[in-house]
């Protein structure tokens, strides 16, 4: 299996993060890059390059005035007499509809959920490296590669079509589909992330084209709180194209892997010919966050799930925070599809 990473990735390192009203140092560390690279070579991953694809796949599922606002912030900031290193919202619209204002701060409240997103020198390159790592990866499964892997960091599947949040700034599984199915494939995109997966659900929740399932800790008392309940099946020409399955905290492998038969029967129902896996290690049971309890074997289990489908898979990296295991349950998701598939 090839394994797609960018060096100019290691670019965003943010410092500000806020949980429970204490600023404390940012989990998603460029150290994750490390473990995760460790983890995709032990794995038996060839690691490769991105080709660059440019803005267009960028484009097709994020709005020109988000992506001009993260080309361009940063240095707007820095304009600002007295303004800090990093670009850090202290004021948000009531919706989406209130007015755009000019200002770099009123800017920054619309296109940043929460405090977890900081904007650095490095975020913008980053990010978009992150994104071309997806493409990348997608079209390998597109010329005929069975699986691949997209080390992409910062992750994605936080950001909507003109937000960030929750680490997140480009949607890159998100891009990878919709770049599948500009290719003629029909994707379905599988979130394991302990997470729910509120931006990639926001950007397809009114389509028929793309299905999209997470399986995660119940949002009522676990980030992202607003998004994320069984109820939300999606909109317009898109309802009954969602699911979302949310388990209780804690829960652990041999509950979760009757869960994900669920999600799997519902990808076969959808006649997809292609899978994204948006895939989070953070529901690991040592995992800082403490969501989920899955073990290092579990992760096997789960990739060995994954392959059962049958069908092309790209593994785009999502959460999995500093733990010693980090990398040791990327090994276990990739060896367990690629022993399945054997």
């Amino acid at each position: 299996m090839k394994a797609i990473f960018d060096d100019r990735q290691w670019k965003h390192d943010p410092k500000h993060f806020m949980a429970n009203g204490v600023i404390q140092p940012s989990p998603e560390q460029p150290e994750r890059i490390a473990r995760l690279t460790h983890g995709a070579r032990a794995a038996g991953c060839d690691l490769i390059a991105p080709r660059e694809a440019g803005l267009g796949p960028v484009a097709a599922v994020h709005t020109p005035e988000y992506v001009t606002f993260l080309h361009n912030i940063h240095t707007r900031w820095q304009r600002i007499d007295g303004g800090g290193p990093e670009v850090i919202p202290n004021i948000h619209p009531a919706t989406r509809t209130d007015g755009y204002p000019k200002s770099a701060v009123g800017q920054a409240g619309y296109h940043q959920a929460d405090t977890a997103c900081p904007i650095g020198a490095g975020t913008w390159e980053a990010a978009y490296w992150s994104a071309q790592v997806a493409v990348t990866g997608a079209d390998l499964l597109e010329q005929g590669a069975r699986a691949a892997y997209a080390l992409c960091r910062p992750p994605g599947h936080h950001a909507f079509a003109d937000l960030a949040g929750g680490f997140c700034f480009l949607n890159n599984a998100a891009i990878a589909a919709e770049r599948l199915r500009m290719a003629g494939l029909r994707p379905a995109i599988l979130d394991v992330d302990v997470h729910h997966g509120n931006g990639t659900q926001g950007i397809f929740y009114d389509r028929d084209d793309v299905l999209t399932i997470s399986i995660h800790a119940d949002p009522e008392r676990f980030y992202p709180f607003f998004w994320g309940h069984a109820q939300e099946r999606g909109e317009g020409r898109g309802t009954g194209y969602n699911l979302n399955l949310p388990l209780p905290r804690k829960t652990s492998d041999d509950d979760y892997l009757k869960t994900l038969d669920r999600a799997l029967e519902r990808i076969t129902n959808f006649g997809a010919d292609a899978v994204v896996v948006a895939l989070g290690l953070d529901a690991y049971e040592g995992d800082p966050f403490q969501g989920l309890a899955i073990t290092t074997p579990g992760f096997t289990r789960i990739g060995a799930a994954i392959a059962e489908l049958g069908l092309p898979t790209l593994f785009v990296q999502e959460g999995g925070y500093l733990c010693e295991e980090l990398g040791q349950n990327l090994t276990a998701t990739l060896t367990g599809f690629e022993g399945a598939q054997a």
